[in-house]
C-alpha cells in the first residue's frame, strides 16, 4: 500500500472527496463543508499549530485506488496522564488489514514524536467539532459532527483501541409532553418576581456576549476541563454565529439585572448544508440565503447550557427551558431538538440533560490506544 502525504492541491482534493465516495450509498451521510475541514489544517486559521504539529495522509493500493485516510497530530495543549497524540479524519474501506496498516502508520508516526498513546478519532482543535466515532444512532449528523459507517467500531476495537469516554447526545420532540414535576418547578420559580427570561436579540449582541461571558466563567470555573473566556472571545463567537442566530431559541435568565443562566441554541446548519455537497462558495452562499427563507428547518441544536453556582439545583434550568419552549413552540417551525454531546465523565451535566425529558439520540466514543500493551488502561476520570 502506498502512503502519500497530503500536501498538493490534488491530494487535498482526494482527501476531501474520499468519504463522499465511500458513503455514496448512505442516505444519512451529509458531507461536511470542505472549508471547515481545510481550516483545521491551515496554520493561519488553526491556533493549535502554535503548540503542535499535524500531518495528513492518504493510502492507495497498487491500482491507485484510495483505501483510507487519516490525520495525525500532537499538541502541548492536549495534556493527558501520558504523552498522548491524536488521530482524526479517519476513513477506511471495510477491511481490517487496511485499517491495521493505517493505525500502525499513525502509531509509528506518533512514537517518533515521543508519544506513548493515541486518542481518536479526535480533532486537531477544540472538542466542539469533528470529535469521536459514531457507535450508536446512525442518523443524519449535526453540523461539524463526525459520521461513519457502523463497521468502523470493529476496525478500532479489533486493532486494540478501548473506549476512553463515551459522548452522549440527548434530544426530544419540541412539541412532546412535558413532565408534571417540570411544570411544578417552573411554577415555583415563577413566583420569584426578580427572575425573568429574555431571548437573545441580535441588536444587543454585545450585551448578551458580556452576560454570556459572566455566566460561563462562573458556571464552568470548577469544571475539570473548562476554560475562562474573555468578552472579546465571546463577541467574536457571537458575531460568527450572527447569520444563523434565531432570536426565538436562545435564552438568558436574570435575577433583577444580574445574568444567572443561559441556554444557547441554533438551527442545525446541516439541514441546509446537505444540499451543497461540501461546497460553500459564492453560489452556495446565495443559495443558502434563499434556502433559509424558503426551506423550513425542522431541527434545532443545543450548543451550551450554563447556570451560575449559587443558582444550581434551584430549578432555574427547568424554568428557563419551559420559558423558552413555550415561546418557540409558537414562533418557529422546529420539531426536533438535539444537544451537542456530553461526555459520560460529566454525570452532573448528563443528569441535567436527562431531567429535561430527553432521551439519548446518538452515542459517539473517544478511543485510546496505549503503545505499551502491558500498561493498565484507565478511562477518563469522573468530574
Amino acid at each position: 500500500m502506498k502512503v502519500i502525504q497530503v500536501a498538493s492541491a490534488s491530494t487535498i482534493r482526494e482527501f476531501l472527496d474520499f468519504p463522499a465516495t465511500l458513503f455514496s450509498g448512505d442516505k444519512k451521510y451529509i458531507r461536511p463543508l470542505d472549508q471547515d475541514i481545510e481550516a483545521v489544517f491551515d496554520p493561519k486559521k488553526n491556533k493549535f499549530f502554535k503548540l503542535g504539529i499535524c500531518e495528513r495522509f492518504i493510502f492507495k493500493n497498487g491500482s491507485e485506488k484510495i483505501l483510507g485516510k487519516i490525520a495525525v497530530f500532537t499538541s502541548k495543549k492536549y495534556k493527558q496522564s501520558q504523552p498522548t497524540g491524536g488521530i482524526g479524519f479517519f476513513d477506511c474501506v471495510n477491511d481490517q488489514q487496511t485499517a491495521n496498516f493505517i493505525f500502525d502508520f499513525a502509531k509509528n508516526w506518533l512514537q517518533e514524536k515521543g508519544m506513548e498513546a493515541m486518542d481518536g478519532p479526535i480533532n486537531f482543535g477544540e472538542r466542539d467539532k469533528f470529535w469521536g466515532l459514531l457507535i450508536e444512532g446512525f442518523s443524519e449528523p449535526l453540523y461539524a459532527m463526525n459520521y461513519n459507517a457502523p463497521y468502523y467500531k470493529e476496525l478500532f476495537e479489533n486493532y486494540g483501541f478501548e473506549i476512553y469516554f463515551n459522548q452522549l447526545c440527548f434530544g426530544r420532540k419540541v412539541h412532546g409532553p412535558v413532565a408534571e414535576n417540570f411544570m411544578e418547578i417552573h411554577a415555583r420559580v415563577s413566583r420569584n418576581k426578580k427572575i425573568s427570561a429574555r431571548p437573545l436579540k441580535v441588536k444587543h449582541l454585545e450585551k448578551f456576549a458580556k452576560d454570556f461571558t459572566e455566566i460561563y466563567n462562573q458556571a464552568w470555573a470548577s469544571h475539570g476541563e473548562g476554560k475562562q473566556l474573555t468578552e472579546a472571545q465571546t463577541l467574536k463567537l457571537f458575531t460568527t454565529l450572527k447569520p444563523v442566530i434565531n432570536e426565538h431559541i436562545s435564552w438568558f435568565i436574570y435575577e433583577g439585572q444580574k445574568p444567572i443562566a443561559f441556554w444557547m441554541n441554533i438551527p442545525d446548519l446541516n439541514q441546509w448544508f446537505k444540499y451543497f455537497n461540501g461546497k460553500f462558495g459564492i453560489i452556495q452562499k446565495l443559495a443558502f440565503l434563499v434556502l433559509k427563507k424558503l426551506k423550513k428547518n425542522r431541527k434545532m441544536v443545543g450548543l451550551v447550557f450554563g447556570v451560575i453556582p449559587e443558582w444550581q439545583g434551584r430549578g432555574i434550568d427547568g424554568f428557563m427551558i419551559w420559558e423558552g419552549t413555550k415561546h418557540f413552540r409558537k414562533t418557529t417551525d422546529f420539531e426536533d431538538y438535539e444537544m451537542q454531546w456530553i461526555g459520560d465523565f460529566n454525570p452532573k451535566m448528563m443528569k441535567i440533560a436527562e431531567n429535561l425529558d430527553t432521551t439519548v439520540t446518538r452515542k459517539l466514543a473517544t478511543y485510546r490506544y496505549l503503545f505499551d500493551r502491558t500498561k493498565e488502561f484507565q478511562r477518563h476520570k469522573i468530574l
